[in-house]
């Protein structure tokens, strides 16, 4: 497809990023005003296939893309920044159209920002779903500091299934798991979370795997996120383990349907931010059990 670049941007070579790159793509986060988050792009630059354009003038990156696949099935696309000094001349679209096409027909999914989103129309996405953003100290209802004087705290003691760290031995049924709820196989990212992570969590109940979560580092703050369970009160289960064990703010970009669990998170303290819309290229509907998916690892990763 023709670039609707001027020149010479249009001749900007696109080519392969590898780890060498972490600290030019932190330094792109930076000037789009984003924390630098070298530790996620560590993942992201192993665990996916990440796309950039050099600066022709020798100053860093004027853009990335990452892509990170699960097979034929499904590939998510994350990370499209460009340098401000390169904005709005046409450098996303340019890159975005070489990635789909580096894809081929494999369906695509990504979490668009409301001003990222008008391009991804254009390029043949359609929304598909929702994810809202909280952050904050977290505050258990009932709590000092919390707001949520009159609403249960959720099943986080008593009868139930039991939270703990997660073990070496927990990742093969944490995989099952996952992949029954996501509908694909992720071991490729999965198995780099216990690195990954500050704290990783697993609920268990009769001796069965019914939810895991991570709590990973970014800048000032704490991530979490991957966060698959059964059911909600599985959920709050383990984000009451999480939070226990971290004295940063925490946030996590729960999907918009799980409305009881976005409500508890306020009333312990964190506050609604920006919220993404979920995109999808391709016509096969979106795989998996989103009612066991309250939380992605990341919005770069799905």
């Amino acid at each position: 497809m023709p670039s609707s670049l001027p020149r010479p941007l249009a001749d900007l070579p696109v080519r392969r990023l590898t780890r060498d790159d972490l600290v030019p793509c932190a330094d792109l986060s930076e000037d789009r005003g984003w924390p630098r988050d070298e530790h996620r792009w560590g993942l992201l630059l192993t665990a996916g296939t990440a796309y950039g354009i050099d600066d022709p003038e020798g100053k860093g990156l004027v853009a990335t893309c990452v892509v990170t696949s699960y097979g034929p099935e499904l590939a998510t696309i994350g990370m499209l920044l460009v340098a401000g000094r390169y904005g709005r001349q046409g450098v996303a679209r340019h890159l975005m159209r070489r990635v789909i096409d580096a894809t081929g027909d494999i369906p695509l999914s990504l979490y668009a920002t409301s001003a990222g989103r008008p391009l991804y129309e254009e390029l043949g996405f359609s929304a598909v779903g929702r994810a809202q953003r909280v952050s904050g100290h977290f505050r258990p209802p009932g709590e000092p500091g919390s707001r949520g004087a009159g609403v249960h705290p959720g099943p986080t003691s008593g009868a139930g299934p039991t939270v703990r760290p997660a073990t070496a031995g927990d990742l093969p049924a944490m995989i099952r798991l996952d992949a029954e709820a996501f509908g694909l196989d992720r071991m490729r990212l999965l198995t780099r979370l216990p690195a990954f992570a500050d704290h990783l969590r697993v609920a268990e109940d009769g001796g069965e795997l019914v939810g895991y979560a991570a709590l990973w580092p970014s800048s000032e703050s704490h991530a979490v996120g991957p966060l698959i369970a059964r059911d909600t009160a599985t959920a709050k289960r383990l984000v009451v383990s999480l939070a226990a064990a971290t004295d940063r703010p925490m946030r996590a970009d729960v999907d918009a349907r799980h409305e009881e669990l976005l409500a508890w998170f306020e009333a312990c303290g964190l506050e609604p931010g920006t919220a993404t819309t979920v995109m999808r290229l391709g016509s096969t509907p979106p795989p998996g059990d989103w009612t066991r998916r309250f939380a992605p690892l990341s919005v770069a990763t799905g």
